[in-house]
């Protein structure tokens, strides 16, 4: 494993690059998270997706991994696809929307989204990252920051605000490409109301609003952080002055990330970041999510709502490379779902072969490294997750081939240690539930019956080889959309999966 790296497409270069880490095998790596105002989709869940590889591919070579993801709760306004973003806050919008009507104030809604993130966070099995700071929680430093900024010469105050000045930093524009400094103008001219700015495509570092709803004193006055400000104090604060890696979605190159860059370079006086990769759009039936459509999804929307497998959603979102647009239909969630129950079947077999301690020669194991090597080096090739999944899927099936009629102890040893390696690098074959685990969920009542005592009649009719009976209760089940599995664990109820 040592002589292994990370490849990435870097945006700042678009070149395959190694990642060269500061610290010999120590990876600082910093990931933009969600903007709690609403439940994140899965389209952002795509983009946390790539980040939690990254971490599980170094991990897999042997590095430290530092790990940092924000959430940012004030100051992401509605516009903010240009240089400097307008429009109103998404959090305090979303407090006087429909959904907003439920919380008494914005401290609350930000305080509930924030927590049903990581709740879905930790149902697609992501690791959790070493510190999730908030912007609402580092204020200091962002005030901070921006004195540094204005007493160097690289921000200045108007009446409505601190902007950074975009003719301080020639560099402005190296991860996007966008360096005309006339198109900054004309991309800004319809948002941007502030005559005292000096060029338009300057961005606000603190906006002076005394009447937003959350607000801080500053030594300009009351108001709230820019959105760019936060990340670039956020991830120098536990990651230091230089990352060694900086992930987001593809629509934060600009401004987003350009806007970091420049601001952490002038605080520091040198690079802010030298590897960057941004995961390209989540597509729905061919088509933009986009909730006028029909087509926008949550990862509740799916799971708690439709009984999708969240392990087959994450396999579903991280079946394409990350570089490569990914359209999300419910035929590739289907095949996902079929793909981690032949996991869950692999390690079902493997762990009954173990149980039995038959000894005898190891007739996969050399077969099951290679395997997982492959799918090692390919996640080391810029996450190529396609082939790293191909990889898992034969193992599983040459583990299912070998084992399902009795295994030796040994081959038995040598599969589970494939299944937890492949779950390490992918998190894809988690440990075989039983049949209490699994009704352990939220269960369903059907006919005024819960699963658990349709199951157990079904169970008794079987015993008495009552099998009409047995077959119109799997009958009953299935037409409510309950579809029951036996397993060598027990009888396994699941929704059946469906978009």
């Amino acid at each position: 494993m040592g002589t292994r790296t990370l490849h990435v497409t870097n945006t700042l270069t678009r070149q395959l690059e190694a990642v060269q880490t500061q610290e010999p095998d120590h990876l600082r790596f910093y990931s933009c998270g969600p903007t709690v105002y609403s439940y994140a989709h899965i389209g952002n869940f795509r983009t946390f997706l790539t980040a939690d590889l990254v971490v599980r591919v170094a991990e897999a070579i042997g590095w430290k991994v530092s790990y940092v993801s924000n959430i940012t709760d004030v100051g992401h306004l509605t516009q903010d696809d240009v240089a400097d973003a307008g429009g109103e806050d998404k959090m305090e919008k979303a407090l006087h929307s429909k959904e907003g009507e439920q919380f008494q104030n914005v401290w609350d809604l930000a305080r509930h989204y924030a927590n049903a993130f990581i709740d879905d966070w930790d149902r697609l099995r992501l690791k959790r990252p070493l510190v999730w700071p908030r912007a609402t929680e580092h204020m200091r430093e962002q005030i901070e920051a921006v004195e540094k900024l204005i007493e160097s010469d690289h921000a200045y105050v108007t009446p409505t605000g601190v902007y950074f000045r975009l003719s301080s930093f020639p560099d402005h524009g190296k991860l996007s490409g966008n360096r005309d400094k006339e198109q900054l103008k004309v991309a800004v001219r319809d948002v941007v109301q502030d005559d005292n700015k000096e060029h338009p495509g300057d961005f606000a570092l603190w906006k002076l609003d005394d009447k937003h709803l959350m607000q801080w004193y500053s030594p300009w006055g009351w108001g709230f952080p820019g959105w760019h400000i936060e990340c670039s104090v956020m991830a120098m604060k536990y990651l230091g002055e230089t990352l060694d890696l900086h992930a987001g979605g593809e629509d934060l190159v600009f401004p987003h990330h350009e806007s970091e860059i420049a601001q952490s370079e002038c605080l520091t006086g040198h690079e802010f970041c030298p590897y960057w990769i941004h995961t390209r759009f989540l597509q729905v039936n061919g088509e933009k999510m986009s909730k006028s459509k029909g087509n926008w999804y949550t990862v509740r929307d799916l799971v708690d709502g439709r009984g999708v497998d969240p392990v087959a959603l994450r396999y579903a979102l991280i079946s394409v490379p990350y570089g490569k647009p990914n359209n999300f239909t419910d035929q590739t969630l289907k095949d996902a779902a079929r793909n981690v129950e032949r996991m869950r079947e692999a390690r079902s077999v493997a762990e009954s072969a173990s149980a039995a301690q038959v000894a005898g020669e190891d007739v996969v194991g050399g077969r099951l490294v290679e395997l997982y090597d492959k799918a090692l080096d390919a996640m080391c090739e810029d996450l190529n997750t396609a082939v790293a999944l191909a990889q898992a899927l034969e193992g599983a099936k040459l583990i299912r081939e070998s084992l399902t009629d009795g295994g030796s102890a040994d081959s038995a040893k040598a599969s589970l240690l494939f299944l937890d390696q492949i779950d390490a690098l992918l998190g894809i074959a988690p440990p075989v539930e039983t049949a209490a685990e699994a009704l352990a969920e939220a269960e369903p009542v059907v006919e005024g019956k819960p699963i658990a005592e349709w199951i157990a009649l079904r169970t008794s009719a079987k015993a008495s080889k009552d099998f009409a009976t047995a077959d119109q209760i799997r009958q009953t089940l299935d037409a409510a959309g309950i579809e029951l599995r036996d397993t060598p664990d027990g009888v396994i109820w699941k929704r059946k999966t469906s978009m």
